[in-house]
């Protein structure tokens, strides 16, 4: 069992028809039609959450136990919210602030943004963070695009980002793949100077992690920086290998998964990122016609599995939000 490092959980708030690779039969127009599962399936999120008994470090923030900020107990997660989505539900979005979980942005319509021009960026962005912070009363610090969309021809969303308040970002994907992808950008945290065309990574050392943050906030004060937290990979053979969410954790054998991330904790010495979807745990979601193999393939592989991986995850290392890693106030 992982203690000595504190890693992050985040859950990306969608149904199942909003998935990017759905475009070609679902229509945004048409979300509307589907019959909508969102509340049921982030109930057994929040379910599998409260009932995990959080493992953190000497010093770190304890909350084993219900407290008056906290009332439920377990781990605190960061939900990756669409706009469009909180709007329909406000209530499941209060619950889950209300159980202790960090609430960030995930798009409004989970457009993806190297689709978006500049100006359709920063309206979509501050559509959905008013949204947010209307429906909690506290600022949301967070985002992340949908299908990690932020690539190489999409970098200057971070400084639209950095200029519309936002704190941190967790959207790039440090590996090879035909949708999304930074392959040569860093596997750790770092800081991005957004002053400019194109954004310029700044890394953190392992030591000053958890005051990441602060390093963005003394920042800022000269110049658009946010923090970027990558999605986690495995050195392996040369090449970055993700393990650690989404299809990729269904697809692989639990121990391949397991030994992947104590390989972070134990070698590197550093956080990974665990990241889901609701619908993940749902393996009698209705099924999509006319979808391509590798599509099919993608969504449905392994979901009836999802639930016992998430329980063995969280028995055998620490946990807690995105923002409470990072050393952000909340």
């Amino acid at each position: 069992m992982s203690q000595s490092i504190v890693n992050v959980f985040t859950v990306d708030l969608e149904d199942y028809y909003m998935v990017s690779a759905f475009e070609s039969v679902v229509k945004r127009e048409g979300w509307h039609n589907h019959e909508s599962r969102i509340d049921r399936n982030t109930h057994k999120v929040l379910e599998i959450l409260s009932q995990a008994r959080p493992r953190l470090m000497d010093g770190e923030e304890r909350n084993m136990e219900p407290t008056s900020h906290h009332p439920v107990p377990g781990v605190r997660a960061t939900f990756f919210c669409i706009g469009w989505i909180a709007q329909r539900n406000p209530h499941l979005i209060k619950e889950i602030e209300r159980q202790g979980h960090e609430i960030a942005c995930h798009s409004f319509d989970h457009q993806l943004v190297y689709n978006m021009t500049p100006d359709q960026f920063r309206e979509d962005i501050r559509t959905t963070k008013r949204i947010l912070e209307d429906i909690t009363g506290k600022e949301v610090c967070g985002y992340r695009a949908p299908s990690y969309s932020i690539t190489e021809r999409s970098l200057w969303a971070l400084r639209i980002l950095a200029e519309e308040g936002y704190r941190y970002d967790s959207s790039i994907f440090p590996i090879h793949h035909d949708r999304y992808g930074i392959p040569t950008a860093p596997r750790f945290p770092f800081v991005v100077n957004c002053n400019g065309n194109h954004a310029d990574y700044a890394f953190i050392p392992a030591e000053y992690e958890n005051q990441a943050y602060r390093v963005v906030e003394r920042k800022r004060t000269r110049d658009p920086y946010i923090l970027e937290y990558p999605i986690s990979t495995v050195k392996w053979m040369g090449h970055n290998v993700p393990v650690s969410g989404g299809g990729y954790m269904r697809l692989y054998p639990y121990s391949v998964v397991k030994r992947g991330l104590k390989k972070i904790n134990a070698e590197e010495k550093r956080p990974f990122v665990v990241y889901i979807h609701p619908w993940e745990l749902d393996p009698d979601q209705p099924r999509m016609d006319n979808l391509s193999f590798v599509s099919r393939f993608r969504h449905y592989i392994n979901l009836e599995n999802t639930a016992a991986k998430l329980n063995k995850l969280l028995d055998e290392f620490a946990f807690s939000s995105m923002g409470s890693v990072i050393g952000l106030r909340q």
